[in-house]
């Protein structure tokens, strides 16, 4: 059997409330984590941890709005008191800021700036408060950033928010060189469209078969696939492993013909 040294760790997952988020928490769980569960919809949280505590592990809820100056701090401290310590981070809020797909120049600035707030800058701002506490303790530990499939190629009527996860691509990058030497892992992982229940109700049943028919293992994702892999980066299968972006998408950045997004 191989051991993958989770045991005992201890994690953060944000925007554990539903979809990917919590499908992460309760694998690493699964896997022998403790976890804290970060979410600013209380009712949602609350049902993750219930499912979360599952495993037999611990799982603590905190609620907060990451997008409030100093709250990625707060979250960090908080996990570290309850738990003991941290030694993995999932970085998964992001968020479309309620778009309704549209060109470029039809998206005004606050829009831009509220998307680019919603997925980069929280993103970054987690990442430091997390990196801080993993080299305090001397433990090291692994980071990991939700991106987007839409990050690796144009996405149209997607713009602000596919310049924005690729801004995270090069933030892991950046990161994992500079606290390699630390003994802390950062990488990024990059789903395709994925069904959570948000995108269910989002997506007309034509868009989603078009879309299934043009990705070479026609199928989507579903959360736990992305929860799988984010198991497998923070396990000890992926300590060589750092500043990379992994794309789980079932083939979908290899079509030619995948379908636009538009608001219907």
């Amino acid at each position: 059997m191989i051991d993958l040294g989770l045991e005992g760790r201890r994690a953060l997952v944000t925007g554990a409330g539903v979809g990917i988020g919590r499908a992460t928490a309760c694998a690493l769980a699964d896997a022998g984590c403790d976890v804290a569960l970060i979410d600013r919809d209380g009712a949602a949280l609350g049902d993750a941890v219930a499912e979360t505590r599952r495993a037999g592990r611990r799982a603590v809820p905190i609620e907060a709005d990451l997008r409030v100056d100093g709250a990625a701090v707060d979250v960090v401290d908080r996990t570290v008191a309850a738990l003991g310590g941290l030694e993995v981070a999932v970085n998964n809020v992001g968020s479309l800021a309620g778009l309704v797909p549209a060109p470029f120049v039809d998206q005004d600035d606050a829009y831009v700036h509220e998307v680019v707030a919603q997925n980069l800058l929280v993103t970054a701002a987690c990442a430091r408060a997390e990196a801080r506490v993993m080299v305090g303790a001397g433990r090291g530990g692994v980071i990991l950033n939700v991106s987007s499939g839409e990050s690796t190629r144009p996405a149209l009527r997607l713009a602000a928010y596919g310049a924005a996860k690729a801004a995270i691509n090069h933030l892991t990058q950046t990161l994992a060189v500079e606290l390699g030497p630390e003994g802390v892992r950062v990488n990024a992982v990059a789903p395709g469209t994925t069904l959570t229940p948000t995108v269910r109700e989002a997506l007309s049943d034509d868009y989603v078969a078009a879309l299934v028919d043009s990705i070479p293992l026609r199928r989507m994702n579903e959360p736990d696939d992305l929860a799988r892999l984010v198991v497998a980066l923070a396990s000890d299968l992926g300590r060589a492993v750092t500043g990379q972006l992994v794309l789980a998408d079932n083939g979908a950045h290899l079509a030619r013909n995948r379908p636009v997004l538009d608001a219907g």
